[in-house]
């Protein structure tokens, strides 16, 4: 095997630029180094391609230009690379044996000058999130970069190599060599929870707008775009109240008092009950939760030790005190404030949808607001945001949904996800009714699930959300083509 690949770097500085080329240079695969920056370099054996913005359709395009190889390595993080034995030459073995339109691999990172190991996840059909973990470098066939090329694509600034490797994925597998075959220095040291709201900022809009665009491409090249009109909803049928707040609770004894008065003191013109599923605490919520009198609080206990999040809610919705509507409220939040059932309610009838989502506040345990403040998911439009949902890794909160329907989904009996599981499905069919004013407190703390994730737990995550979304989009995909 020898001259088989283009290599593609980004430029950080020049020191460790020069030694990425120079140690390109050793391996006999490589023929060709360019160096991708936004001003001109003095750099030895390499070309310059000037680009302003490295994931641009622009610089994806001028790369395309440029390879004349059979494969194309790129790594186009701006972050200090470091190789392990003979990488290029296992990429490239793996691509060969498989006929992988790309190949990626797992990795080594140093945080802080502590290095340690980062495996990634399995690429699936349906892991659309433009946020998907690739590691540092990846290998490419020329002829997705030729194809990527002749395909046109709107002068994205942010989604040209998102829209790059979704059109990798329509030409083949994308594969993950799962061996540690290179190392990066990681310079977003943050938690996870931290990061989790990265894409709501106000600064990312445009890029979110460019990623949706992109995306929605691909849904409409793979056969996975949706078009409604959407599923008439008729309420009907008897239920014993109007509304039901759902809480499922497992120790938290520090916060369920505070999410169980923001309900009970809600106004609204409409009966309505709280069903709170005590997952068997331990901690004295149990004890606290037995202490109210108000008839209004029904409170469960399952018989199974055996329960996620999604199987207590299971557990509420097929109780016979459950209403027509039911509607979320985590154990650490509360609602916004006495009108937060009453919008809610209000809004299934004015949009005939099957599901509600609001918005939310982020605060702090002390219920300050906090950074990024408002949540609102206006990325969700009413013409593309059932296409859009599975990109995005949330669909908002509080969420709410026409109790018929929800019996008949069902939940997954998971604790995490469940609730995008829920959504996906719905909004196949269903419109999703959306409100953009704030009618929820999220409040973040130590305590929060998802403060601070080990990368193995993240992965599980990920890779979870991932097969949701690829069980979803096959059935979006057998839809159409059935209804051709």
């Amino acid at each position: 095997m020898t001259q088989q690949i283009d290599c593609f770097i980004a430029f950080t500085s020049h020191s460790e630029t020069q030694d990425v080329i120079n140690r390109l240079r050793k391996s006999k695969q490589v023929q060709c180094i360019f160096v991708i920056s936004n001003e001109k370099q003095n750099l030895t054996g390499a070309e310059l391609i000037l680009a302003d913005h490295i994931h641009s359709t622009d610089c994806i395009n001028k790369i395309a230009e440029a390879t004349t190889n059979q494969y194309a390595f790129l790594t186009l993080q701006n972050t200090k690379l470091g190789f392990g034995q003979f990488p290029l030459e296992r990429l490239l073995q793996v691509a060969n044996a498989c006929n992988s339109s790309m190949c990626y691999s797992d990795y080594a990172e140093v945080k802080g000058g502590v290095r340690s190991n980062h495996p990634v996840i399995d690429y699936k059909l349906g892991s659309l999130r433009d946020d998907f973990n690739f590691g540092p470098v990846q290998l490419y066939r020329n002829d997705v970069l030729k194809a990527f090329l002749k395909e046109k694509h709107p002068d994205w600034k942010q989604s040209g190599y998102y829209a790059l490797r979704l059109q990798a994925s329509r030409m083949g597998d994308i594969c993950r060599v799962p061996e540690f075959l290179v190392s990066m220095t990681e310079t977003d040291i943050r938690k996870s929870g931290e990061k989790q709201f990265d894409y709501v900022s106000a600064n990312a809009r445009e890029k979110q707008i460019e990623m949706e665009q992109a995306c929605t491409e691909h849904l409409k090249a793979i056969g996975g775009f949706l078009q409604h009109p959407f599923k008439s909803v008729h309420f009907e049928g008897e239920f014993p109240v109007e509304a039901t707040v759902v809480i499922p609770v497992r120790n938290r004894i520090k916060t369920i008092q505070d999410a169980v008065d923001s309900v009970l003191k809600q106004k609204t013109e409409f009966p309505f009950n709280l069903i709170v599923v005590d997952n068997h605490s331990t901690d004295g919520t149990t004890e606290l939760l037995s202490k109210y009198e108000d008839e209004r609080l029904i409170l469960v206990v399952p018989e199974s030790n055996s329960l996620g999040i999604g199987g207590c809610w299971n557990e509420a919705v097929f109780h016979p005190s459950c209403g027509k509507f039911a509607v979320q409220l985590d154990s650490d939040d509360l609602y916004y404030d006495e009108s937060t059932l009453q919008q809610v309610v209000d809004k299934f009838y004015e949009e005939q949808c099957a599901m509600v989502i609001g918005s939310y506040q982020m605060c702090n345990f002390q219920l300050e607001e906090i950074p990024p403040g408002l949540i609102d998911h206006k990325e969700w439009t009413a013409d593309n945001g059932p296409n859009n949902a599975l990109r995005i890794n949330g669909l908002g909160a509080p969420r709410a949904f026409y109790t018929p329907v929800l019996r008949d989904i069902r939940i997954p009996n998971t604790s995490y996800g469940e609730d995008y599981a829920v959504g996906l499905a719905i909004s196949r069919t269903y419109k999703i009714g959306r409100i953009y004013n704030p009618i929820y407190r999220c409040r973040r703390w130590e305590e929060n699930s998802d403060a601070s994730l080990d990368i193995a737990k993240e992965n599980t995550h990920n890779a979870y959300k991932d097969s949701l979304r690829t069980f979803e989009l096959k059935a979006r995909i057998k839809r159409n083509n059935e209804n051709h």
